[in-house]
């Protein structure tokens, strides 16, 4: 993991991504202009232009490099594989491309964003994935996803988990609960019980990590950057913490033209 300082913001890369040398960044919410509204898609443009820019100027790319989808904690996967002219992607949470000089973008206050670099056959893929997409098994289908559309082979595929809740501040009930029991054979392991009757803890983190190694992923190609966005309040957006419309990081990752 690297800490990255330009200008007043800062940002986090994987270690495992930078030495594959692919574009990548996780923001945190050091240096906004207006720190607990910061989002990157919005109904009017002029809810998220002000922030797109000031991300742009923090990486030197032009604001149009990036794409971010509008979330929904579903399972749709955006394939861009040609020229794409778009602002954002409705109803979507995840985005794979093979295409230079596209900024594939997620965003985040306690969910997980997760970043799939296939240096074989130079893909890229942005996954947002709460409870929601992580008991409907998302990484793992864009993973297959991924297969399909660019023959990318779930081996040689290198992946960063990034910033969001962790087990010890994420208590949910049975909504949570009785999916993860149903999906997970080791839900013994992604579930701690709570001292409160028909709560637990879930480990989101453990959880895409399982997804991933079930898909074919060698261990050793993941890494997770360990930060809990609900207990790292200095740095990091957290819905749990300050209520759902708090500011959001972004994750991102991009390939470069040859």
């Amino acid at each position: 993991m690297q800490y990255i300082q330009s200008g007043e913001k800062s940002f986090f890369k994987f270690d495992n991504l930078s030495a594959a040398g692919v574009f990548h960044f996780t923001s945190t919410k050091e240096g906004w202009q207006e720190d607990a509204h910061v989002r990157f898609t919005g109904d009017q443009p002029g809810e998220y232009q002000g922030f797109r820019k000031e991300l742009a100027t923090s990486l030197k790319l032009d604001e149009q490099t990036f794409l971010f989808p509008r979330q929904v904690h579903g399972t749709h996967i955006e394939v861009i594989d040609g020229p794409v002219d778009a602002t954002s992607l409705p109803d979507t949470d995840a985005l794979i491309t093979n295409q230079p000089d596209v900024c594939v973008c997620v965003q985040s206050a306690d969910c997980v964003p997760i970043l799939i670099y296939d240096p074989i056959q130079h893909v890229v893929g942005a996954v947002h994935s709460g409870w929601r997409g992580t008991v409907n098994k998302l990484v793992s289908k864009t993973i297959y996803k991924m297969q399909m559309a660019f023959d990318s082979m779930p081996e040689d595929l290198l992946v960063g988990i990034g910033p969001s809740i962790y087990m010890h501040a994420y208590e949910v009930g049975s909504e949570v609960i009785n999916p993860v029991r149903e999906k997970f054979v080791n839900y013994r392991q992604l579930l701690r019980p709570s001292a409160e009757k028909g709560k637990a803890y879930f480990d989101l983190w453990e959880a895409n990590k399982t997804l991933l190694v079930n898909t074919g992923v060698p261990l050793e190609n993941i890494e997770i950057m360990g930060f809990c966005t609900y207990s790292h309040e200095a740095l990091f957006y957290s819905a749990r913490r300050e209520g759902s419309k708090t500011g959001r990081m972004v994750s991102g990752i991009m390939l470069s033209k040859k």
